[in-house]
C-alpha cells in the first residue's frame, strides 16, 4: 500500500496511506474538506478545554483557601503566575493549530484551481 504523496503541515511527509487516484489519505483529499470542517468545529471538546476547567477550579479553589486564610497571599500569587504561563501556551498552540488549518484549507483551493483547466479565451480572475 502506497503513503500520502502530501506533505503536512510541519513540512514532514504524510504517513498515512493513500487512497484513490490522486494518491492522498483522507485527511488531505481535497472532496473531504468539508468533512474534516465539520469535524474541526466539535472543538471545546479536546485537551486544551479540559486543562481550561480544570484551572479554572484551581483559580476557584485558591481564592476559597485565600479567603478563608489557609493560604498566604505570596503562596497563591506564585501558582497563578504559572497557570498564566500555561494559559499562553494553551492559547499558543491553539493559534498554531488554527494557522496550520488555514494553511491546510488554502493549499487545497490552490491545488483545485490548478487543476481547474481555463476555458479558451476565458479570463483568470
Amino acid at each position: 500500500m502506497s503513503l500520502c504523496k502530501a506533505t503536512k503541515a510541519n513540512g514532514e511527509p504524510c504517513t498515512l496511506p493513500a487512497n484513490g487516484p490522486q494518491g492522498l489519505c483522507w485527511a488531505h483529499d481535497p472532496k473531504n474538506a468539508q468533512a474534516r470542517r465539520k469535524g474541526a468545529s466539535r472543538g471545546g471538546k479536546g485537551k486544551a478545554a479540559s486543562e481550561t476547567r480544570d484551572i479554572k477550579k484551581l483559580m476557584d479553589d485558591l481564592t476559597t483557601r485565600v479567603l478563608e486564610g489557609v493560604l498566604e497571599p505570596p503562596v497563591v500569587h506564585a501558582v497563578v503566575a504559572l497557570q498564566n504561563i500555561k494559559l499562553r501556551t494553551l492559547e499558543v498552540e491553539r493559534k498554531i493549530k488554527e494557522a496550520e488549518e488555514i494553511e491546510e484549507r488554502l493549499t487545497a483551493l490552490e491545488e483545485k484551481q490548478r487543476q481547474r483547466q481555463p476555458m479558451k479565451g476565458a479570463r483568470r480572475w
